[in-house]
């Protein structure tokens, strides 16, 4: 694997209430930016820019309300037009993390196997801990290390592939 790779964050707006944009070392995406680019039927369009560009697609945490977008086709915010867009050829790598009820909630089964049956998605499965809710139990993301090794076995992957 190369020394580096390029990042691109595709942020949703409620996401935002978790961090703040200026204390990531990339670029931080919102659908606020695909707009704005977007005056006219000539001018270049965002999310398929975005599509064009990435050999690899990580949503990062996952939570209830995009997997079930996902799932369902839903594409009401640059992330979702970015997955309807996006060449079935090329990773996407999804890292859920919700309550432990939702996780454990029938649609989420239903909506993760769309993700992997159908759509062929690499699922990192959540873990048990201390949830932001103030709950116990499975939901909280996994490890950032469980994450970084899926990224990086997918990328030798693609670089193998490329040869």
């Amino acid at each position: 694997m190369g020394d580096s790779v390029e990042v691109k964050v595709v942020t949703t707006d409620a996401a935002l209430h978790f961090y703040d944009p200026k204390d990531v070392l990339a670029e931080v995406l919102t659908d606020q930016h695909e707009w704005n680019a977007w005056k006219k039927m000539s001018d270049p369009v965002m999310h398929i820019q975005l599509r064009n560009w990435a050999d690899m697609f990580i949503i990062c945490p996952l939570d209830a309300n995009t997997l079930a977008k996902v799932a369902q086709g839903l594409c009401d915010n640059l992330i979702t037009c970015i997955l309807r867009a996006w060449d079935e050829r090329r990773p996407v790598i999804v890292c859920p993390a919700m309550n432990t009820n939702m996780w454990n909630h029938k649609f989420t089964a239903i909506h993760l196997s769309t993700l992997t049956d159908v759509l062929n998605y690499r699922v990192i499965l959540p873990i048990s801990k201390l949830l932001a809710c103030g709950d116990l139990g499975v939901g909280a993301m996994a490890e950032y290390r469980t994450i970084v090794d899926e990224i990086k076995e997918q990328v030798e992957l693609l670089n193998a592939n490329n040869a």
